[in-house]
């Protein structure tokens, strides 16, 4: 039905010309509804020059007929949306244009506290988005939003999955009127990828009236979707009569040129403001529209903020997520088995935010089979990365993607020169399934000798909305004479995610041998059963939007069958219309300890079999108000002793251009072989000059490590992709008394410049 429709909108308003109408003057609809809710619009090319400024006070802005009449998905769903959207697509040889009128009710409550460019928080603000299905598959495409301010957002989308690390070279404005604010976009075509020869691509638009805690969307998407609907591109409507350029010369080329000076009083020598100067160089080239392959030399990550500290009071290691863009860039495709770098713990309830207690903690045990932060970070130091390529395309219903990258040996980290390979390609299957391989190769290995071999199958069946399997199978080559059933690893997972029920029941293997040295395992040699069960109705209480009970049993056990570890956890959520939520959560853990455990220095539980119970209260205020923030309490049992634990990861608004961040994490225990604390405490200030130009400084305090760190950073892109960072970091120890002891100091300022042919 869509595709009928689809075509019989073509018609209808294609065949214009043919009869000499001009279309740039129209009195007919601009959209059309199927009987599913899905809208099928049309774009013209852009009439007249354009004045970029967010105004929408051109003449083709009152000819052109506006669409508009977006869907509630929450809190009403499916009623219309209780405040007017008018909003138009144009097109030139050159870019597309989308042009958003906001009608307010009331201007005075609209939510607007951040400009600064993907800044996360840009969807707690009122704000429109907007996302293209340029190979109209439903399942890939690209999103734009903004908010009043100008602050922007972009991301990618591969098959129904987004990707925040996608950072397009595109503009927007915005302005007021009496009655609302208006913006609008402008996006190179050079600047997405599309199939080439077509004229139809899938959009949708999302509108957020904060205040109103209010969701719509042009095409309505299903309620269990939650605020991810506007990544489900199988729901998203049409837009016909594009005509996308026959030939693109897409080659980018951005040179850097970096000066530092650093301090080390722990190195051998010691340093004192040793200077150093860099260059290098990045380069992209679209071969065709649909394959892109990206080069670097002399790799350099000098602007990347410092890593969040992270309270672990666990016997497994803690991942810390990649931040360097050229490997952020196309992230998603490498994925596998249903993990990723970024992904956390295994819940399906509302927005969780895990604690730092000594239980289970927020870090996924499913291994990552690619871990990009291998690459150039041995043995928690830096190793420099010489060079190398990757290739990101797709076509014939196939994704591919490739990369290689060669680093330099660096004898502080005991590292050789190694070269590092990856190899990933899935195939659209069915209408929003799929299945994929992966081969990924180190030499040398870590130890020095051989290499590390990688590769597996995986994939992810979508038989409806509510419904997703997935299963993976992997293996590893490197262990002399060590078992096949060893070096493997498999995972089959079943997920019922609807709006008012959710299960989901996962099993998971990892052998003894298996050992993906490009990738991360936080936990080896397990076999792991897990099932979570929700039921999360609607009731007509007072103020309160939805509740949620959950269970979930979390049982581990060792290859030969002994258990290591088990968890049963029952919860109640309860989230408010003003977005506030209040959880109370209660677990019963089993730890079987075959070694000692260091809790901290000076602590350490011998091997043995522990029992004990934890009870949490979790509090987040909505990100709307100035202060906001989730609030942890927890308190119980902890290996034989008790374990008290408050947290607090917080938002300050001072005004719309400065953000404060804290994060309080303290956390006494208390064992028969000692007690002792692990805190953080930690802040991030930001202050927004434009929504391309801000400063920012991440400051933290770890009693564990006795450590003090700074990392400030100023980032201006002067000219869209062009950059200049200004970085400056400061590591101290708090071992004796007094000032905190100097380790490290260093300063550096990075230039970029983006050339485009």
């Amino acid at each position: 039905m869509r595709s009928i429709g689809a075509a019989v909108f073509v018609c209808l308003f294609l065949r214009a010309p043919l009869f000499g109408q001009a279309i740039n003057s129209v009195s007919s609809e601009t959209m059309v509804r199927e009987p599913d809710g899905r809208a099928t619009v049309r774009t013209i090319r852009l009439p007249s020059p354009m004045q970029f400024d967010g105004r929408l006070d051109e003449s083709f802005y009152r000819d052109t007929k506006p669409f508009g009449d977006f869907i509630q998905q929450e809190p009403h769903d499916g009623q219309p949306a209780t405040e007017k959207t008018e909003a138009w697509v144009f097109f030139d040889d050159n870019n597309v244009y989308v042009a958003v009128r906001l009608w307010e009710t009331d201007s005075k409550q609209r939510v607007m506290s951040d400009m600064r460019r993907d800044s996360f928080n840009l969807y707690n603000n009122d704000h429109i988005a907007v996302i293209f299905d340029t190979f109209n598959d439903h399942r890939n495409g690209f999103g734009f939003s903004s908010n009043a301010q100008g602050g922007i957002f972009d991301w990618q989308i591969t098959n129904e999955q987004p990707s925040p690390n996608w950072n397009g070279l595109w503009e927007s404005r915005t302005a007021e009127f009496d009655g609302g604010w208006s913006v609008e976009f402008r996006i190179p075509f050079r600047s997405i990828r599309f199939q080439e020869g077509g004229d139809t691509w899938g959009i949708n638009f999302r509108r957020m009236v904060r205040w109103k805690n209010e969701v719509s969307y042009l095409s309505p998407v299903p309620l269990s979707w939650g605020r991810r609907g506007l990544y489900k591109l199988s729901s998203a409507g049409a837009l016909v009569g594009v005509e996308v350029p026959k030939k693109l010369r897409n080659i980018d080329i951005k040179p850097y040129a970096l000066g530092s000076t650093t301090t080390n009083t722990r190195s051998i020598p010691a340093l004192d403001n040793d200077g150093n100067a860099e260059f290098g160089v990045d380069a992209k080239w679209g071969i065709t529209q649909t394959f892109v392959t990206d080069f670097t030399y002399n790799t350099d990550f000098a602007q990347v903020e410092d890593d969040e500290a992270q309270v672990n009071l666990t016997r497994f290691s803690v991942l810390f997520p990649e931040k360097r863009d050229f490997f952020l860039e196309g992230q998603d495709v490498f994925n596998f088995g249903g993990s990723g770098a970024n992904q956390g713990g295994g819940g399906i309830g509302p927005q969780a935010i895990q604690g730092g207690g000594g239980g289970g903690g927020g870090n996924n045990v499913t291994p990552i089979v690619f871990f990009s932060r291998r690459i150039g970070l041995q043995n928690g130091v830096v190793v420099p990365i010489l060079g190398g390529a990757r290739l990101i395309g797709r076509g014939g219903g196939y994704q591919v993607g490739a990369l290689h990258m060669r680093s330099d040996d660096n004898a502080a980290a005991l590292a050789a020169a190694t070269d590092f390979s990856v190899i990933r390609i899935n195939r659209d299957v069915l209408s929003r399934s799929r299945v994929g391989v992966i081969a990924t190769r180190r030499g040398p290995r870590l130890n020095g000798s051989g290499e590390n071999y990688a590769y597996g199958v995986d994939t992810q069946i979508n038989p409806r909305t509510e419904l997703q399997l997935n299963g993976y199978w992997a293996a590893t080559a490197d262990a002399a004479g060590a078992a096949a059933s060893a070096q493997q690893s498999y995972r089959g997972q079943f997920n019922w995610n609807a709006d008012k029920t959710g299960l989901q029941l996962d099993h998971l293997f990892v052998g003894k041998d298996f050992n993906p040295e490009i990738g991360f395992l936080r936990r080896a040699a397990f076999r792991r059963t897990y099932g979570s069960t929700r039921y999360s109705p609607r009731p007509a209480w007072q103020g309160v939007r939805k509740i949620y009970y959950e269970a979930s049993l979390d049982y581990l056990e060792d290859p030969g069958g002994r258990p290591e570890s088990r968890e049963a956890q029952g919860a109640f959520r309860m989230e408010m219309n003003s977005s506030d939520q209040v959880a109370f959560e209660y677990s019963r853990q089993f730890e079987s300890l075959s070694a000692i455990f260091a809790v901290t220095p000076g602590v350490n539980v011998p091997p043995g079999a522990y029992d004990f119970s934890q009870g949490k209260f979790l509090f987040t205020t909505a990100a709307t108000r100035p202060v906001s923030g989730t609030m942890i309490l927890t308190r119980g049992g902890f290996y034989g002793g008790t374990l008290s634990e408050w947290s607090w990861r917080g938002r300050v608004e001072l005004g719309s251009r400065f953000q404060v961040e804290p994060t309080v994490s303290l956390n006494h225990f208390k064992t028969l072989w000692g007690d002792g604390d692990s805190n953080i405490i930690s802040s991030r200030f930001t202050y927004t000059l434009t929504p391309r130009m801000f400063a920012s400084a991440l400051v933290q305090y770890q009693s564990a490590a006795d450590a003090v760190s700074t990392n400030a950073r100023f980032r201006w892109e002067y000219q869209p992709g062009s950059e200049l960072f200004v970085v400056y970091s400061d590591g101290r120890n708090t071992i004796g008394p007094g000032v905190p002891v100097l380790d490290n100091r260093s300063l550096v300022v990075k230039l970029t410049k983006l050339f485009r042919f």
